[in-house]
């Protein structure tokens, strides 16, 4: 298949091409040809066209994606793209064939989405944990109402209902999360019922058109059975790439708290940690990255610009804790913050770590 695009008209010429061709047509070879310009596509050219046509797509100025609120290098789908773009789920649909594709051709895309789409992509149970990677806020009251409910407290004294409040273009606007939501009172009674509501809207409801066709266009190339081999965090990895990683970067921009605060990098577990992580290949240095900061993407400019969920730098910090405080290292996404155990023995801390890191990436929790 040949694919003529203009560079000055990369993302409408590749969308009337790409949008074009039949299931079949997706699992052919594709040459590419930048009209104007004298190439012959031995490989080159694709791998250019994959990484400057998803950068455009993922530009939060297109409006299709926006950063991730708690992690600004991911990015999540932009809810107001259908009022911005007409033919929105054309775009969509364009980016899951483009991504199952590259997937498909073993070449590589340029956004890092927010985990849980990697998850819808595999047929993985959303966890009501991964709201916080789109909304620490909700995240964090449900989590109060949740506690508030086990502790006996009456919830009907909030005065609460089945709707939420969102922004929909500077506007305020109440959406209901079940029909009739409004009249709905949350009690203690129905209060599963609340949280699963709006663990639906925030994960699914809100972008469910655009979710839809997103997962469309992937499966037109990838047949969901084929994914089942993989993981999330994998997934991320085989389409973003392995980053590379500058460890005496990262090292030197690393910041220390807890128990570690008074001496840093000079306590002994620190330095069996720099050990051991310089042990690792480069999948597993990956893999780790995405443990403990949401991604493993690597700033353009460095360890040194490492951004929290405020948009503002937060460095990678080795937070120090008892054994009794916890058993194996813990991740704090939003604060690019592991907890690490304060171990007897390296090898401890090598198995601790590597376990930790291993089971996130199954959804399985060792805590």
């Amino acid at each position: 298949m040949r694919m003529n695009v203009r560079r000055d008209h990369l993302l409408e010429d590749s969308v009337d091409a790409v949008m074009s061709l039949s299931r079949k047509d997706m699992r052919k070879l594709w040459r590419f040809e930048f009209i104007g310009e004298a190439g012959i596509d031995a490989g080159g050219l694709a791998r250019e066209w994959f990484q400057l046509v998803t950068d455009e797509i993922f530009d939060p100025d297109m409006g299709f994606w926006q950063s991730s609120e708690t992690n600004q290098m991911c990015m999540q789908i932009n809810p107001a793209s259908q009022m911005i773009h007409e033919d929105f789920k054309v775009y969509y649909r364009f980016l899951g064939r483009v991504m199952g594709k590259a997937l498909f051709d073993r070449q590589l895309v340029a956004g890092h989405m927010v985990q849980f789409i990697y998850k819808h992509m595999l047929g993985w149970p959303i966890q009501f944990k991964d709201i916080r990677d789109s909304d620490e806020e909700l995240y964090f009251n449900l989590k109060q109402l949740t506690e508030l409910a086990a502790n006996g407290e009456d919830l009907e004294m909030l005065c609460l209902d089945f709707t939420t409040t969102v922004e929909v273009m500077g506007a305020k606007q109440a959406i209901e999360l079940v029909d009739g939501g409004a009249d709905i009172e949350v009690t203690n009674d129905n209060f599963p019922e609340y949280l699963e509501a709006c663990m639906k809207y925030r994960m699914i409801g809100r972008v469910k058109e655009q979710l839809n066709e997103l997962l469309l266009g992937f499966f037109d190339v990838i047949p969901e059975p084929l994914l089942t081999i993989f993981d999330f965090q994998e997934l991320e990895l085989l389409m973003c790439g392995l980053p590379e990683i500058d460890m005496q970067d990262w090292q030197d921009h690393t910041e220390y708290s807890g128990d570690y605060e008074n001496i840093g990098g000079e306590y002994p577990t620190c330095q069996w940690f720099w050990e051991v992580v310089g042990e690792f290949d480069q999948e597993t240095k990956a893999r780790l990255l995405q443990f403990v900061t949401g991604t493993s993407g690597v700033p353009s400019r460095g360890f040194g610009v490492l951004q929290g969920n405020d948009g503002n730098v937060r460095k990678f910090t080795i937070h120090g804790v008892s054994v009794g405080t916890c058993l194996y290292p813990r991740a704090h996404t939003c604060f690019n913050r592991i907890d690490l155990p304060m171990y007897e023995t390296k090898e401890e801390l090598k198995e601790k770590l590597k376990l930790a890191v291993t089971m996130c990436a199954s959804g399985f929790d060792i805590e």
